[in-house]
């Protein structure tokens, strides 16, 4: 299904991961597990947003996405986008040398980095962002963005 891309620069929610093949194989089937969720949420708050995943090189090539709220997946030696946000978003949960889950937890900016130093602590790191809630608080600040 192809998305108008005025439909998406609207109400779009970018989730991104690397373009390799280690990042192919492991973090996009993760993408698009919250992707699901994300979409879960959404529909039981009656809400239109377009979710896409994407990946690391689309996003860090176009200009307008740039603007969208985006969740990148996996570390920053596979994921450009986690690693140009590397030193851009404060730390909301570092384990250090295990996980990371990245993101302006006042809500002024929304891009946000989830992933660890292995596959396994990169599901440890998607599997708190969205049980602990902050996942919710992303989107919390997605609602109060004007569209």
């Amino acid at each position: 299904m192809m998305i108008p891309e005025s439909d998406l620069l609207e109400n779009g929610l970018l989730i991104v991961t690397g373009s390799n093949l280690r990042a192919e194989r492991a973090d996009r089937p993760l993408a698009y597990r919250l992707k699901s969720t994300i979409e879960s949420v959404f529909d039981t708050q009656s809400d239109h947003h377009t979710v896409v995943v994407m990946s690391d090189l689309w996003y860090l090539n176009t200009v307008s996405l740039q603007s969208l709220p985006m969740i990148s997946v996996g570390g920053p030696g596979i994921n450009a986008a986690s690693a140009y946000l590397c030193k851009r978003l404060p730390n909301a949960l570092l384990i250090d040398g295990v996980l990371a889950i990245q993101m302006d937890v006042h809500r002024d900016d929304l891009r946000a980095s989830v992933w660890g130093s292995n596959h396994e602590h990169t599901i440890s790191a998607l599997d708190i962002f969205i049980e602990k809630g902050y996942l919710h608080r992303f989107l919390g600040a997605m609602a109060l963005r004007q569209f």
